[in-house]
């Protein structure tokens, strides 16, 4: 049976065309590697180890094979007899917050003498979410751990202390820590804040925060404040919790709005970090409430956008990178004395903070 010729102005129907999936390919092993070379598995094993004896000649012949094959070589057998992996595990809350991410530079530039590598989670300010983390991560056997706050879930506090390897913790100073602690009050900064905003003559302040308590540093910086105002016998209460933490910064403009209409008197706001402060500045520019005259603002955390906004904001620094070199430096430290049979002394390294007065106050 013939096939019919389109006629003109007739169109040509598609033609199915069938695609192949490329078959997969193993990885390569050693093996590979050791047949590729000329060599045994054995002495390929000696010579992807820093301290391995073979000669140069026939190393150097053995990590062409591996640059040709793209070998890579699988350390768990390894890890598992001697306890290194190479690497160590730092649970921020987030890695959209520059402060964290500063804190996560500063980890990895005190650890880079070192050669060991950082594995990243980020919580999303949820210690149930962190519980997760830290379990998935121990199974792979890093050889310490940094963990952001002094709050976890009964199970993740219970893995940490059996993990067996170094722990601190840091942006915080928590009642009982696990082991080490590279951190702050965050209650005790604020409370201080709160003092100076009165020292400069404001009467009536005010507070924005988040919704829900997940954020147990935005927390203490809620009881900080709430210590503060009622040590100062000022009007307290004057709270406005909205938006999940972290708040937004249009989260922080609404929240200045719904203050002003339930204290049309405050005189300042202190915000649980600068991003909402900077919302709170965006609508009092708004609706033509200056800033300082008719309200004062003060954040927290010392971001870019605080120096930069016009009128510049106070707010709280806190060397977030100093943060993370010394808690890399002490958890190598850790990190060395265990690989030699020993233990460091538990340590608290107390992060300094600075009241950074600015415009806004």
């Amino acid at each position: 049976m013939s096939t019919p010729t389109p006629t003109v102005g007739e169109e040509t129907p598609p033609r199915a065309e069938v695609t192949r999936e490329a078959p997969a390919r193993a990885a390569p092993k050693m093996t590979d590697v050791a047949l590729r070379a000329g060599v045994s598995a054995m002495t390929v094993s000696r010579a992807l180890k820093a301290d391995g004896a073979v000669s140069p000649k026939t190393r150097q012949r053995i990590l062409t094979a591996v640059e040709e094959l793209g070998y890579v070589l699988d350390q768990t057998a390894g890890t598992l007899s001697s306890k290194r992996s190479g690497f160590v595990v730092a649970l921020i809350p987030s890695l959209h917050n520059s402060n964290f991410s500063d804190t996560a530079t500063g980890i990895e530039r005190a650890l880079e003498p070192s050669g060991l590598q950082l594995l990243l989670g980020a919580t999303d300010y949820a210690v149930e979410k962190e519980e997760r983390l830290i379990e998935a991560m121990l199974r792979r056997r890093p050889e310490g751990v940094i963990v952001t706050g002094g709050q976890h879930t009964p199970k993740a506090r219970r893995l940490l202390q059996e993990a067996g390897v170094p722990v601190i913790e840091i942006w915080d100073l928590p009642a009982a820590p696990i082991e080490h602690v590279v951190g702050f009050s965050n209650a005790d900064t604020v409370h201080a804040l709160v003092v100076r905003l009165w020292e400069r003559g404001y009467r009536s302040i005010g507070f924005i925060g988040g919704t829900s308590m997940r954020d147990t540093r935005g927390a203490d910086r809620r009881c900080g404040y709430a210590q503060a105002v009622e040590a100062l016998d000022l009007p307290r209460g004057r709270i406005v919790s909205h938006g999940q933490p972290p708040i937004t910064m249009e989260q922080g403009g609404e929240a200045m709005a719904q203050m002003v209409a339930s204290w049309p008197d405050v005189d300042a706001v202190v915000c649980v970090s600068d991003l909402s402060a900077f919302g709170a500045l965006m609508e009092c520019h708004r609706r033509g409430w200056s800033v300082p005259g008719r309200i004062a603002i003060a954040g927290f955390g010392d971001f870019e956008v605080a120096r930069c906004c016009h009128p510049r904001m106070t707010t709280i620094s806190v060397e977030p990178v100093g943060i993370g070199l010394a808690a890399g430096d002490l958890l190598w430290r850790s990190i060395t004395a265990a690989r030699g049979g020993s233990r460091l002394p538990v340590e608290t390294i107390s992060v300094p903070y600075r009241i950074m007065e600015r415009e806004t106050t």
